[in-house]
């Protein structure tokens, strides 16, 4: 049928922050919805609080909501942009949850807004353990024994019918949030009264443990004519009991029979029907015990998903934009498939490749947590690989996750390699590892239960390895043995590492031979219809699938997987880029290895290389497309650790140089360059050894701040206080940091005010577009602190002053393009503490508070545009405060103490936008789920707190200095970093750590109490 007219206005609701189980994939879901319905004529509005996101743009939506995703303000939206419909399924959890508050509180049925896509008898059926047990049992489909439960006593009463180990499941929550599995009962008291707190409607489900059974997703979608397509099965490397988003996952389904696949194809049919998916998207779990064959269905998400991001990816099926149009009416088989051009969305995708997800961890950055993995989900981002078997797209996926770690694992012994073979993320390194050593597949089968089909690949690997030395000199290779060797997967300097050359020799060996990858199209349908959307890959045969064009081309490289330090403000960054290159009429070229990014979308970029971020991959496509440049500065630190190497090989790297990126990234180099412009800096130096450090600590005196050149998110940064302090980071930095990095020790400006300033150059004249002011004092790292914009707090004089010298610099350097500084200000004098010579995940924030879109404009100055070109030629006003809060992930990690230091750990961040300063902060606060209570009683422990304690008590709540041993209370600021922080962090309990942060949250619940908050767009506020 065609699609509705009955429909004018559709409210679409995002996920908020990146956090760990909730990510860039919601970005891509949502702008593919928000595209593909405006392309359809709706009105469409969008709720969402996180401004890194390409979806919050204010060209996407008709109007955007940088708002709390609460149903407080969403209401408010409603009531006034009157929206006929909601698509609840495209946000994630926060939104399927936040939809259904929204109907079970009445706004929906006061405003006639109708849900679609799913309704809420769909989403409660899909969602809740409970009813979902039933639905399955009625339509004759095996679950795992277990039962609902809604407190402690009737949880301890099915336990004990049980048994152990038992799996605890939450309802409605996210990435398994709160659930586990207990090994003893200890454990089992601990995680279920944390699933029931965790859980928004208390309850649990207990079931058996299916520990070692093999598990299967499918991705499933239906329409209002009951036409119901798998776009992909999906298996688990990890057998059940990690969850699936930290698991190592294959597409299509490697290890299943034809007769199992049909099986669990029929009972994905059976179960979305039942559930009620009206249209759209869902993603089916299966476990199969590899015993009997005995099948059970885990859940289901009556929403896109994760995999739903990681299956449109692997088929070039985009489940994200088709669910938003069936959710309007249209049947699949009035759709074409955008790939194909002539075959129906009806149209089964079949792939004639294989497709493999790593997951990438962030342990490092929490040290005293345990990395075992369980049914609750920690990954913080993921890589996608394609190649032509499954050990090709193995080894691919193994280099684009940026974790090379086989020389830690080869000195190890085998009693070590042996105690990781439990689900964490060494531990396929450490299989692999002991396969070299002659452990048999059996025995690794049975320590880990992964299914023997997967060992036996990873066991062609190694011993392809051992054969590699003995296949005579590498520079008498010919063609043929280069490209058998190069279809198991191994990269040039793994090659290299085998025979003991260098990547470089082996790289010229490897061309000398014509041994060069050829690139194939994702196509939807396995070659049997031609594609059009140029999507690629790499691999060794023969047939050349890239059709050459004469427009003159620009590379841009992505920023690998999501990780603290590197997120979605990268890909904001770079897809800003692609368009920015594209009105500029250059073909745009995208090279990313990350599955859930609008950056590898299929319709994003002209041409799209789904590679590794290694230089070897990226130089193969650099050398066959012949590019007129390569632009490195906007992906993060990943393209601009390959800048130099790319450069020497003759890769036309534009922008700023990669000299200009050394002399700012290199501390001893900065250092100098700050000395002879007069900028002042902490007093510091460099240190090349552990024996520097300490004579140079001995010389400047205590506190100190420690920090490596060339590192990520603040990794391995730390305020060091004693000598002995020093020697211990010293031996644990030179561990972490790749390489021997150079060490800058400067003078800790204790209790000193940050700021960031973004800025851009052309080269010839330089222009600060924005100047945020921390909240919390320097000592914390920036991407973790709050921050406002413009500041509050520092004189126009000094503002002056930071703006002329930041400028300066950028022009002394040589930038064309971003560049970002961090300068701290103690008793009226900025110091300089950085300049990071690229995009920085500040980008967005500043794009969208100041009404100027910072990626695009570098990457017209990276092609030769000037700044009066581009129409920047003086610092943007702002009309209003905008505040970015960050959201920290210590949920995830067990036994943390939730403080904050000079190493960042947050994941995302949300936004907040008023006139006032402080009900902006609390905008943000809401919006990163910080709720501050505007009654009730705080909690305020730490010294020099008094006039944070009588703003609280002039705002109306009740003020209490010690514990006493009551309950804890509706507001905890606890400046000591006690334990008592992770009591309330684990009882949803909103914490405050530092005294700035303190002082700001009193000041801004004094003045959301004087003043009620309204809503409005950012179109609105842009055109203030």
């Amino acid at each position: 049928m065609p699609k509705r007219t009955d429909l004018q206005t559709i409210l679409i609701l995002g996920s908020g922050p990146i956090q760990i189980g909730q990510a860039a994939e919601f970005d891509y879901s949502g702008t593919q919805a928000l595209k593909a319905l405006k392309g359809e004529g709706y009105r469409v509005v969008l709720v969402n609080s996180n401004p890194a996101t390409i979806m919050t743009d204010p060209d996407l939506a008709d109007a955007t909501y940088l708002e709390p995703l609460t149903p407080e303000f969403v209401r408010k939206v409603i009531e006034k942009e009157r929206p006929d419909a909601l698509l609840p399924t495209l946000g994630g959890q926060t939104a399927l949850n936040l939809a259904m508050d929204l109907f079970h509180n009445g706004t929906l049925e006061e405003f006639g807004v109708e849900l679609i896509g799913a309704n809420a008898a769909a989403i409660k059926k899909g969602e809740d353990r409970e009813e979902f047990q039933a639905a399955m049992k009625k339509i004759g489909v095996a679950t795992a024994k277990g039962q609902m439960v809604h407190s402690m006593e009737e949880a301890v009463e099915y336990q004990k019918e049980i048994g152990l180990p038992i799996v605890i499941r939450p309802s409605f929550t996210l990435g398994g949030t709160g659930g586990g599995i207990a090994h003893s009962y200890e454990e089992f008291l601990a995680i279920t009264e944390g699933g029931l707190r965790d859980s928004p409607v208390t309850s649990v489900l207990l079931e058996e443990s299916i520990l070692g059974w093999k598990e299967y997703e499918l991705e499933v979608m239906r329409d209002t004519a009951d036409t119901v397509v798998i776009i992909t099965s999906i298996e688990n490397f990890d057998p059940m009991g990690v969850h699936t988003g930290d698991s190592i996952t294959v597409a299509p389904a490697q290890t299943l029979s034809d007769v199992e696949y049909q099986r669990l194809r029929d009972q994905s049919l059976a179960i979305i029907r039942e559930i009620g998916v009206d249209t759209g998207g869902s993603n089916i779990q299966f476990a199969v015990d590899p015993k009997d064959g005995r099948v059970i269905v885990i859940e289901m998400n009556p929403r896109v998903s994760r995999s739903s991001a990681l299956a449109s990816k692997a088929t070039g099926f985009p489940i994200a934009k088709i669910a938003a149009l069936l959710a309007v009416g249209y049947h699949l088989d009035e759709l074409k498939n955008d790939i194909t051009r002539s075959t129906p969305a009806s149209f089964e995708p079949s792939i004639d490749y294989v497709v493999t997800k790593i997951p990438r961890f962030a342990f490092e950055k929490f040290p005293g947590s345990s990395d075992a993995l369980g049914t609750q989900m920690r990954s913080v981002g993921e890589v996608m690989a394609i190649g032509r078997t499954f050990k090709e797209s193995l080894q691919k996926a193994l280099r684009s996750v940026e974790s090379d770690v086989r020389g830690a694992f080869a000195a190890m012994s085998d009693e070590g390699l042996r105690g990781l073979l439990y689900g964490n993320p060494r531990r396929l390194e450490a299989v692999l590892e002991l396969l070299r050593r002659g452990e048999s597949t059996e025995a690794l089968f049975d320590a880990t239960k992964i299914d023997p089909w997967f060992l036996s690949q990873l066991k062609e690997i190694t011993d392809a390895e051992k054969e590699l030395s003995d296949l005579g000199p590498i520079a008498e290779w010919k063609y043929e043995l280069w490209r058998e060797v190069k279809r198991l997967g191994f990269s040039d300097a793994r090659i290299g590492e085998i025979v003991g050359l260098s990547e470089l020799q082996v790289r010229e060996l490897r061309k000398a031979a014509k041994a060069l990858p050829v690139y194939k199209t994702v196509d939807t349908c396995a070659a049997e219809f031609e594609a059009f959307t140029p999507y690629h890959y790499s691999t060794y045969e023969w047939e050349d699938e890239v059709r050459a064009t004469d427009k003159p081309k620009v590379v841009i490289l992505g920023s690998g997987p999501n990780r603290i330090g590197q997120g979605v403000e990268f890909d904001y960054a770079t897809v800003h880029a692609v368009w920015a290159l594209q009105e500029a009429g250059f073909e745009t070229i995208m090279i990313n290895s990350n599955p859930e990014t609008v950056s590898t979308d299929y319709d994003t970029a002209d041409r799209l290389y789904f590679e590794p971020l290694t230089f070897e991959d990226v130089m193969n496509i650099v050398e066959h497309e012949q590019p007129v440049g390569v632009i490195v500065q906007l992906g993060g630190q990943t393209p601009l650790k390959l800048a130099k190497k790319l450069a020497d090989a003759g890769a036309p790297i534009i922008g700023t140089s990669p000299e200009t990126i050394h002399e700012a990234e290199d501390r001893a180099s900065f250092n100098a360059l700050c000395e002879r412009l007069g900028l002042p800096q902490p007093r510091g130096k460099v240190a090349e050894t552990p024996e520097q450090a300490a004579a140079l600590a001995a010389e400047l005196g205590f506190p100190l701040m420690a920090r490596p050149s060339y590192v990520l998110g603040g990794r391995a940064m730390r305020t060091v206080r004693s000598m002995e302090e020093l020697t211990t980071y010293l031996s644990e930095v030179y561990a972490a940091v790749e390489g021997q990095p150079s060490i800058l020790l400067d003078q800790f400006l204790e209790g000193a005010l940050e700021l960031d300033v973004d800025t851009l150059c052309d080269g010839q004249k330089a222009v600060v577009a924005g100047i945020m002011e921390h909240v919390e004092a320097a000592g914390v790292h920036s991407g973790d602190s709050a921050c406002i914009l413009p500041p509050v707090n520092l004189s126009p004089e000094l503002l002056a002053r930071v703006k002329a010298d930041t400028e300066r610099l950028a022009l002394e350097l040589g930038v064309k393009g971003l560049m970002n500084v961090q300068w701290a200000v103690k008793d009226g004098v900025a110091y300089i503490l950085e300049a990071n010579p690229r995009a920085s995940r500040t980008v967005p924030f500043v794009s969208k508070a100041v009404n100027h879109p910072l990626a695009k404009s570098a990457a017209r100055i990276a092609v030769g545009h000037t700044l009066e070109q581009i129409g920047l030629t003086e610092t943007p006003t702002p009309g209003m405060y905008s505040v970015k809060e960050v959201h920290l992930p210590f949920l995830k990690f067990a036994g943390v103490v939730p403080v904050l230091g000079p190493e960042m750990k947050s994941t995302g961040e949300s936004m907040g936008i008023d006139a006032d300063p402080y009900r902006a902060f609390y905008r943000a606060q809401i919006g990163a789920k910080n709720y501050l209570p505007t009654q009730g009683t705080a909690l305020v422990m730490g010294d020099g707190l008094d006039d944070v304690a009588k703003a609280l008590a002039e705002a109306g709540l009740n003020v209490i200095r010690e514990q006493n041993g009551q309950e804890l209370p509706a507001l905890l600021i606890d400046t000591t970093g006690s334990p008592l922080l992770r009591t309330a962090l684990e009882r949803g309990v909103p914490i405050v750590s530092t005294r700035e942060g303190a002082e700001w949250t009193a000041k801004a619940i004094g003045a959301v109490k004087s003043e009620v908050l309204g809503v409005q767009s950012l179109q609105e506020w842009v055109n203030i």
